[in-house]
């Protein structure tokens, strides 16, 4: 294939990708209340009762449900089109390889959303208890569902590292040994990451997240050296 038919075929999987998307943005429309209230319950109950300053605030807080869970439920189909795309580049041996990364890959997603959502009271009780005293909290439903959704596919997609280090490893630019080499940082570029990308400041969070990727990044290490062997 030219350069064009390279581009226009990745256009075509982008279609697909984004269609799907949209079609289960509408599914994920509809239950949209239910999940609002599961997400709400989170929440200290003295703050479930969420307000809205603008005649759309509402809706707007439904829509980003609807559009999380169509992320979340066309991921299968996202996963799938990127396998498509990279099949013809593949021997058949590796195209034997890319169903176990792409159900491991989805499993991770799922993992990363529920880490997100474990998370969420304590990143919220840090967050409302460190003003307390000076402002009282008022929550807007749009901004809490906003950062509760952000969160969840943060760590949902940061959970999908180890298959970035198989696939560097699968192609020659890391190596078991190097990777071994470097553990020390790679355990301190962990936690800085998990401090980062928790944005409550809390101690359980960091915690939670850090523990997870570093057993996700020792998996990978001796994924990585079977796949060597």
């Amino acid at each position: 294939m030219s350069l064009i038919e390279h581009l226009e075929e990745l256009r075509r999987r982008l279609i697909i990708i984004v269609a799907t998307i949209l079609v289960a943005a509408v599914g994920g429309f509809l239950v949209s209340r239910q999940v609002l209230v599961i997400l709400r319950d989170q929440l200290p109950e003295a703050y479930r009762q969420l307000v809205f300053l603008s005649p759309a605030d509402a809706l707007s807080a439904h829509l980003k449900i609807a559009g999380f869970l169509g992320i979340g439920i066309a991921m299968p189909m996202i996963l799938f089109q990127l396998w498509r795309f990279v099949a013809p580049g593949l021997t058949t041996r590796e195209r034997r390889f890319i169903w176990p990364v792409i159900l491991v890959a989805m499993a991770l997603f799922l993992l990363g959303l529920l880490i997100g959502y474990l998370v969420i009271p304590y990143t919220l009780r840090f967050l409302l208890d460190f003003s307390e005293g000076l402002a009282t909290p008022n929550l807007t439903i749009e901004g809490y569902i906003g950062f509760v959704t952000t969160m969840m596919l943060a760590f949902g997609l940061v959970l999908e590292f180890p298959i970035v280090l198989i696939g560097l490893a699968r192609v020659g630019v890391l190596s078991h040994r190097r990777l071994a080499a470097k553990r020390r940082w790679a355990i301190l570029a962990i936690v800085l990451f998990a401090i980062v990308l928790t944005p409550g400041g809390d101690p359980i969070s960091p915690l939670i997240l850090s523990g997870v990727m570093f057993l996700l990044f020792e998996g990978s290490l001796l994924v990585i050296r079977m796949i060597r062997r």
